[in-house]
């Protein structure tokens, strides 16, 4: 599965490295503000989308810091855009070459439900509500957690990065697994073509981390529940 890094910038480097020492207090906080124009921390009633790079559309219309995301909304990345932004308590960062649709109840704020078409998205969810999660080729029920999926043709990458997912190949009722994660602990391909029974296959940690976690955790108002940083932490880490 082809690594992720086209989006990158100083901005988002110096971003990760202050995650990373806990620079979200006092002076630290300060400084986030000066170089990323507003520091982390949970996003006003009203506001949906802490930040653009590169070309994002949202239902059709170029996006911006001012745009809204809610129920129905259909967000679109182009080859170097990425946009991190909440919807209710749920929030998210979608990553370039990516499609995905917003399920909210009627009259709601709350996701119910997010269609992941294509490309890279990482996502966290209030313990309360149950949300499902789909791609072309996988069907996914949570409740409280924080998941990172990748959607193609063939495969869907999916890691339970803590939480608890019922996982299920959409054209496969034998192939369904629940994994209960307290830091990655069992990402998952899901496949579409092989033998009944045989959809579902174990793979390895990729592409996302858990500075970005905490990213969107605090755009609503949460922490993420692993502590951080973690001396017994090996999962790779993306190349910033």
């Amino acid at each position: 599965m082809k690594r992720w890094g086209e989006a990158e910038d100083p901005r988002r480097r110096w971003l990760i490295q202050a995650l990373a020492m806990g620079a979200f207090s006092g002076a630290g906080l300060e400084a986030l503000g000066q170089v990323l124009g507003s520091a982390p921390s949970k996003l006003p009633a009203g506001k949906s989308v802490y930040r653009v790079n590169g070309q994002v559309l949202i239902n059709g219309q170029n996006a911006n810091t001012e745009s809204k995301v809610g129920a129905g909304s259909t967000i679109q990345t182009g080859r170097n855009g990425e946009i991190v932004y909440a919807v209710g308590e749920s929030a998210f960062i979608l990553r370039a070459d990516s499609q995905v649709v917003i399920e909210t109840p009627p009259d709601s704020v709350f996701v119910s439900g997010i269609k992941l078409l294509t490309g890279k998205l990482l996502s966290v969810f209030p313990s309360r509500r149950p949300v499902q999660l789909t791609t072309r080729i996988a069907s996914i029920g949570i409740r409280g957690t924080g998941v990172y999926m990748e959607s193609d043709p063939e495969q869907t990458y999916f890691c339970t990065c803590y939480g608890v997912a019922d996982v299920s190949a959409t054209n496969d009722p034998e192939s369904k697994e629940t994994v209960a994660a307290k830091h990655h602990d069992k990402p998952l391909y899901i496949l579409g073509n092989e033998p009944k029974g045989k959809n579902i296959r174990p793979a390895p940690f990729v592409n996302h981390t858990d500075q970005e976690l905490m990213l969107i955790e605090t755009l609503v108002g949460r922490q993420p529940p692993f502590v951080f940083p973690k001396s017994d932490y090996t999962g790779p880490r993306r190349g910033y």
